[in-house]
């Protein structure tokens, strides 16, 4: 196992959904499963799913890492999909590009059944509705940064499951909020085909038994575009988007009336408040001293979260929790289509399943409106900068018009909210840019000088 866990951890860095850059992994293995090969052609390989902790991590990752091991002279993978031989004359494949592994994982997902290993089961949960068992191809979805994506095509409805590579206790959102939206009748999320859940020893106490969401697969919307590149085409051109954008919001409303329907609601608390509030101010610090340009503004950006902390606050509900233009399909005869409800990667279970203010998401893409301006400006310097503001300032609008038309929510009376929820988001974004992408510093830096000046424009 030594000869494993050595080849897996000189793998793992060069992948995208690895957390730690810049360090090797010191790996841990908690346990594997297996699952049955499907067709004739993949009697020879072993389709394993490992589960590693990194423990070089703080606090510790654990990883889901499917591999298919296959005699060496029998493998025909590219070698950008080869994880390595920790063995003469045995092949390591990463499991989502060998298609034993795909073949198996559509039918757990499709057909229900388990998959064992030791003190580990998976076992699959199949909608009511599930589409039959049949011959389907698959294909990675490329560039995806904390999961690997397949979709798989057949003569029926196109199917895209998604391989959660970071585990983490508990029903991941991503398939709890679309699978009960789905089942309610929305026609913004995906039609849901079914989901698979793990059972394996605890890491941290080497005793008991965690479970936790291993994948989900839901309907594949094809030869769509999401609604990022949607807005930054009509940016581009100069083209009204306030129907497109109004829509969104009117859309947007539908989920969260229907999130609240769904799942239980409660007041806001004025510890919840002061619990918002004090991280406002902590990521302020922390971007001021990363981000001196933020210095000069700081009393502003106070007094705009002072206000807010004042007021009287809606319900907690749940909610998306990292919604933006890249989150939503464009489908015709169908409008707005919601996707990725896994909240921030990033952040525990625990925290991405709670109540929060449904206005988060508001403020989100509003901030995502912005960054379609900003862009745009960095793209084609000559362009007109009050043009490029005022499709920004059209569109954001636009879209808090429909919201509240459709959710009946008093967005005058949580201006001020919304205004520094929406300023809380570009302080993150300025300290995310300034670490990542510096030419791009200037679009939150823009948006904090403006959210300074005034509040948040309301429907």
């Amino acid at each position: 196992m030594d000869s494993t866990l050595a080849c897996l951890a000189a793998w793992m860095p060069r992948q995208r959904w690895y957390a730690a850059k810049g360090r090797p992994p010191s790996l841990r293995l908690i346990s594997w499963w297996d699952l049955a090969p499907v067709a004739a052609e993949d009697a020879g390989a072993r389709i394993r799913t490992y589960l590693v902790a990194d423990e070089g991590a703080f606090p510790a990752v654990l990883y889901q890492l499917p591999v298919v091991s296959r005699a060496t002279e029998t493998v025909d993978a590219s070698p950008d999909h080869i994880i390595g031989s920790p063995e003469p004359g045995t092949t390591f494949i990463d499991g989502p590009f060998d298609p034993a592994y795909a073949r198996a994982l559509i039918r757990l997902v499709t057909l229900g059944g388990t998959a064992e290993g030791p003190r580990t089961v998976a076992t699959g949960h199949p909608a009511p509705d599930a589409p039959p068992d049949e011959p389907r191809s698959a294909s990675v979805v490329s560039g995806e940064q904390s999961n690997t994506s397949l979709i798989f095509r057949s003569r029926g409805m196109p199917l895209i499951c998604k391989i959660y590579r970071q585990l983490h206790p508990g029903l991941n959102p991503d398939i709890e909020l679309p699978t009960a939206l789905a089942a309610a009748g929305s026609t913004h999320v995906p039609r849901a085909i079914g989901w698979v859940e793990g059972a394996w020893p605890d890491p941290a106490t080497a005793q008991g038994t965690v479970t936790g969401s291993l994948a989900t697969a839901q309907e594949f919307l094809p030869n769509v575009e999401d609604a990022w590149r949607v807005a930054l085409h009509a940016a581009a051109r100069g083209d009204d988007f306030r129907a497109p954008a109004r829509a969104l919001g009117a859309a947007t409303a539908d989920v969260h009336v229907s999130l609240a329907e769904l799942f239980p609601t409660r007041r806001t608390l004025p510890e919840d408040r002061a619990t918002t509030a004090e991280s406002w101010h902590r990521r302020l610090t922390i971007a001021i001293a990363e981000v001196p340009e933020i210095a000069e503004r700081r009393e502003a950006i106070e007094s705009v979260y002072e206000r807010a902390a004042a007021d009287d606050w809606p319900d907690h509900q749940r909610i998306h929790g990292d919604y933006h233009l890249g989150q939503v399909l464009h489908v015709p005869g169908r409008g707005w289509v919601l996707l990725d409800f896994e909240g921030e990667p990033m952040r525990p279970m625990s925290e991405r399943t709670r109540a929060d203010l449904a206005l988060r998401d508001v403020a989100g893409m509003l901030r995502s409106f912005d960054y379609v301006a900003g862009s745009i400006r960095l793209d084609d310097p000559d362009r007109s900068p009050a043009a490029a503001r005022e499709w920004a300032r059209a569109a954001r609008e636009a879209f808090l018009e429909g919201y509240a038309l459709a959710s009946g929510a008093d967005l005058e009376a949580d201006s001020a909210l919304l205004a520094a929820l929406e300023l809380d988001k570009a302080v993150y974004e300025a300290l995310y840019e300034a670490r990542n992408r510096p030419t791009w510093v200037t679009i939150p830096l823009r948006a904090i000088a403006r959210l300074v000046e005034r509040p948040a424009p309301v429907g």
